[in-house]
């Protein structure tokens, strides 16, 4: 499969490491931080990819992906923090030939933490004796805070119990890939629910799985769908 990416960072190289170990090709980098609104995204650029990754910033991203879906490109995102123009930009993929599949994390873990969640949250609807919070913590360069997965997480557990506010509390220090808690507390107890990444590789493997997955496909997906049937 031939590949390009849009954003040559930690998941970009990342990324390109793992596809050499499959025996993928790529075939082109643009460097997210040099995109103007997706203008120097062309068919040419592209260098005939099979599949795009788009891993870049959030005021890249909008552009970056109006562009593709204009090209008719197949494309996996997973920058986070541009969700306001979701809408607009899977609009422009169904009115196109291309296909994309984005999530705010590529993590299989994460799939089955956030449902694991949104059924410990209708066990616990009812319970007002016990306080619910999530907490996010993230390496420091991390841009956005709440992180895209804290977003997600408290939208499935709000599923889960809609009477609940479920409050974020982010922490941008130090290192870490990424953890994502769901806490349930009272004066005597406390119950935690926990992901924790202990390698970016595991977000690069995600987003080639993807890449695989949407090769032949037209439309837009999210990664429970691929993980768990059309109909997830």
């Amino acid at each position: 499969m031939k590949l390009a990416l849009i954003g040559y960072g930690r998941m970009g190289q990342a990324i390109a490491r793992l596809a050499a170990e499959r025996g993928h090709i790529v075939v082109a980098t643009v460097n997210g931080q040099d995109q103007r609104e997706g203008r120097t995204l062309t068919m040419d650029r592209l260098a005939g990819a099979d599949v795009v990754l788009e891993f870049t910033r959030p005021e890249a991203a909008v552009g970056n992906l109006l562009a593709l879906a204009r090209l008719g490109a197949r494309v996996v995102t997973g920058t986070t923090g541009w969700s306001d123009a979701l809408p607009a930009v899977c609009h422009a993929f169904e009115a196109s030939d291309g296909a994309l599949l984005h999530s705010a994390n590529f993590s299989p873990g994460v799939q089955l933490f956030l449902r694991v969640a949104e059924d410990l949250a209708r066990r616990f609807a009812g319970r007002p004796e016990f306080a619910a919070y999530v907490t996010d913590f993230h390496h420091a360069a991390k841009r956005d805070a709440p992180s895209g997965t804290a977003l997600l997480l408290r939208e499935r557990l709000r599923q889960g119990d809609a009477a609940r506010e479920f409050p974020i509390s982010s922490t941008r220090a130090g290192f870490a890939a990424g953890t994502h808690e769901v806490v349930y507390d009272t004066a005597f107890e406390t119950i935690r629910l926990t992901h924790e990444v202990r390698s970016r590789d595991v977000f690069a493997a995600g987003a080639l799985n993807a890449a695989e997955w949407l090769q032949g496909r037209t439309g837009v997906f999210t990664l429970d769908q691929m993980l768990f049937g059309e109909d997830a």
